[in-house]
Formats: structure tokens, sequence, C-alpha cells
């Protein structure tokens, strides 16, 4: 893709009376609940969890600063449904996270008036490792075959016969070109980008058992989540982890549970209805899955078409979409790093910058959620359909939603630069947003494990409060309050 850096045009925001006349800010029922607008901010990793899971004060203060701009839903970001340690990163596999996860819906309430509902995205992964140094890929990790004798032999004779360790010694100083004609593509890959699991590992016992496992652990997990008192429960069915890698095209499980469409929609429909089984009717339960999974092999909008019907059908009360951010065509991570999902084209697409290709990077995915509201639509459902990427004006949002592209439109990064920006808009008070500048500087932070913030307000000290600052003090870890 040849990029072009776009100047992003100077938007024009609502009056007062045009947004309370818009359909950006008209309510909408979904499932349960009623949002009082269909403003939405998805789901965002901040790294401000325990490394135990546990919610901190930090991340209170994060989720009631986006709380404070009153959107109609806040999605609160990927929560591990597994007790393991994952970092920095929230989790809901043990009933001693609840009464923490409590704190954070009694936060956003407060701080919304009561008029932002509280979602939260369930997520599973699979094991992913640092990219290890070469010598000690291969003298700890390399299991040495009679394949890697036979084309070392191919070379020199003398191979066949040598020690594990001279030829783990010779590997690890020999070339790229001889590693790559020596070692198993997988073996390669485990070199260069790391350990990684897959669904189609069917030699593991732990991956192969998944259709066993997984329908419980994610409904346990919401029912924590609803005695917790979130609003909703979204089951994340997107980009590089387990479930949106049962619904790829790349799934070639021979279990019945991949391979054509209907065997790889199989598992998120069984865990779909295990969970719908562990929540009351209070609980509003949708998904967010890939509209286009952009890689090469991977499902495409059709693809996406069909699951949607099938979601619908099953009784989900809403489908959020979202495009790329895969691992199979992720950059090669420095030695030491973990291999990021959003560093290649896919993850171009998921989050667009102002170095694109000619159509830019504004309302870049939302002909894919026409196409995907289009089909459930004509199979007879009326099922909300979420609309995301590069969405960050009211004009297209507003436009979005008059065409019937969507039903609700979601914005992370604009959400992220001005938590206020959605009740700046309703109140005729545009003029005063900090628009995103689609640089991912906040992407950039993710990938290193650090705490997220924005490049337009992070150093900004001039507003007199006394914010929490990241871990070397430098930077303010919420926006500057809306000083109205």
């Amino acid at each position: 893709m040849t990029r072009i850096r776009h100047r992003l045009p100077e938007p024009r925001w609502p009056t007062e009376a045009e947004a309370a006349a818009s359909k950006l800010f008209s309510p909408i029922v979904i499932g349960p609940m009623t949002l009082t607008s269909r403003t939405w901010v998805p789901a965002m990793v901040p790294w401000r969890a325990r490394d135990s899971g546990e919610v901190t004060d930090e991340l209170l203060e994060w989720y009631g600063r986006f709380a404070e701009g009153e959107p109609g839903a806040i999605v609160v970001e990927a929560t591990g449904i597994r007790d393991i340690p994952s970092g920095p990163l929230l989790r809901i596999g043990d009933d001693r996270f609840v009464d923490g996860l409590a704190k954070l819906v009694d936060v956003v309430r407060r701080r919304s008036g009561n008029k932002t509902r509280l979602l939260i995205q369930l997520i599973d992964f699979l094991t992913v490792r640092r990219r290890p140094a070469p010598e000690k890929f291969f003298a700890r990790f390399l299991e040495i075959t009679p394949g890697h004798r036979e084309r070392l032999a191919q070379q020199d004779e003398e191979w066949r016969g040598a020690s594990d360790e001279a030829i783990r010694a010779h590997l690890a100083g020999a070339s790229t070109e001889e590693l790559e004609r020596v070692l198993a593509p997988r073996e390669l890959e485990d070199l260069l980008y790391g350990y990684r699991e897959r669904v189609t590992d069917m030699h593991l016992s732990h991956v192969r058992e998944l259709p066993k496992t997984l329908p419980d652990l994610f409904a346990r997990a919401a029912e924590r989540a609803e005695r917790a008192g979130f609003d909703g429960v979204e089951l994340h069915f997107a980009h590089a982890y387990t479930m949106a890698s049962f619904l790829s095209r790349t799934n070639d499980r021979d279990d019945g549970y991949g391979g054509d469409r209907a065997s790889r929609v199989r598992l998120p429909l069984e865990v779909y209805e295990a969970t719908k089984g562990a929540l009351s009717n209070r609980t509003a339960l949708g998904c967010r899955f890939l509209a286009d999974e952009v890689i090469e092999g991977g499902s495409r909008v059709e693809d996406a078409a069909y699951y949607a019907q099938r979601f619908a059908a099953a009784g989900m009360d809403f489908l959020s979409l979202s495009k790329g951010g895969k691992f199979d065509d992720a950059k090669v991570p420095r030695v030491g790093q973990a291999i990021y999902p959003y560093t290649g084209p896919s993850g171009h697409e998921c989050m667009p910058t102002i170095y694109s290709d000619e159509r830019g990077p504004l309302g870049r995915n939302i002909h894919l959620a026409r196409d995907v509201r289009d089909a459930v639509r004509a199979a007879g459902h009326e099922t909300p359909i979420v609309a995301a990427g590069g969405i960050n004006t009211f004009d297209i949002a507003e436009r979005a939603l008059e065409r019937g592209d969507c039903d609700l439109v979601a914005s992370a990064r604009q959400s992220l630069a001005d938590p206020d920006w959605w009740k700046k808009m309703r109140t005729g008070r545009g003029d005063e947003i900090r628009s995103c500048a689609l640089t991912n500087y906040c992407e950039g932070l993710d990938q290193q494990h650090k705490q997220v913030t924005c490049r337009l307000w992070d150093r900004d000290f001039s507003a007199g409060d006394d914010p929490r600052r990241s871990i070397d003090g430098k930077r303010r870890l919420v926006a500057p309050p809306w000083l109205t």
C-alpha cells in the first residue's frame, strides 16, 4: 500500500439544537438496557491494573474520566477470564475480582450522573512468549530432531553423527539462509517472533480441549460481571485472540470446530449460549468480531456477514465490529519483546492513521459495517450494529447513522484525546474539542506495555489540578479536567 500523509480537515461541530435533533444523540434500546445516545467508547487496554489483575485507583480514575463525557456506553478493557498471570491486565477469573470491579461500576455511574451504561469485554488468549535471544533459543528451546541432522548433512555428512550440543552451537551462529533451510517453519518463527500457540495446535491437549473448557470459563466470568453490577457483557471474538482464531478462515481444525464457516462459528455460538445461560435477563450480551481479518487467507466481510446472521439469530443483543489487528502479519519484534498484533497491514486497518492510502483514515471501515448490517436486516433481525475506525467528527458519525450504515458509533482514540467530546458536542461547545491527531502515539505506548496516555495532554499540567502521573513521573494519566 502506498501511504500518503493526510491533512485532517477542520471539523464542523453541531449547535446544541442540532445535536438535540440528531440521530447520534438519540436513545437506543440494546436488549435489556437503554442508552441515552448512540455514542460508544470501545474497549482500550490502559495498563493500569495490578500485576495480579485487580482494579487500581489509577484504573478507577481512567474510567471515571471517560464517564464525565457522558457517552451512551463504555466498554471496559479486555478482561481475562482465566486466573493466570498476565501482567497489569484486568482479570475476572475468580470471585476475588468482583469487589474491585463493583467499585469500577459505581465510579462510572456516579461520574456520568447515571447517564452511561457500562459493559465489560471478556477475553481468552493463548500463550505468547517474548522473542528469545538466539543463543537462548538454541540452548533451551529447540528440540534437535533427525530432520535437522538430515538437512545439515546435505552440506556436510559429518552432521549425521554430531551431538545435540554441537548442532545447537552451530545453529546459534548460522546465517539466516542456513536457518531457513535447516529449521522447520514453526521453529524459525519461534526464533524470530517468539513462541505462540494457535487454536490449530491439536497436539497440545489444552488447545484440543478448548471447545470443552471455554464455554464454562466465559459463563462464570460473565456471572461475576453481573454480580459486580455491569449493564452488559461483550464477548471478545476479535483480533488476534482465541475466539477470533476459531472464526478465522485459517482455522483448519478437523474436530468439527474448524474448516467451513458453520464449523468455525460453532464454538463462538456455544460460548454465547453458555454465557447467556449464566446471566439474568437484566444484562445485555453481545460480541465484538472482525468485519475483515485483512491477512492473507483470512476471513472477509462475506464471512462476517454470515457470522452476524448466526449471532443475531441466536439472540445476541448487539454486534460490535472491528477490523484486522492480527499476529499473522505483525512485524518482527526486537529480542526480548513480544509480537504485537497491530504493527502490520492488518494493524493499520484496525487503527488507521494519517499515513494512509488515498481513502484516508477517517470513517475508513464504515462500509464494512453497512455490509454486515444489511445482511442482518435481510435475515429479518434488528440487532444493533456498532461501527468503528477513524470516527472522530460529528458529521462522520451522523452521516453513518442517517444512511443506515450502523446503529451506534464507537470512537476509541478520539475519546482518549478528549473524554468530554461527546458532552461538548451535545451542548454546542464543539469548538472546545481536542481533536485526535491519528498518529497512534497511544498505540505506541500500548505496544511497549506502558501506561497509555495521549500526546495531546499527557504533558499538560496547566489545569491547576494535581493528577496522578506515570511511573516515570513525566506524564499525567488522565486528560485535564474540562473547565466549564
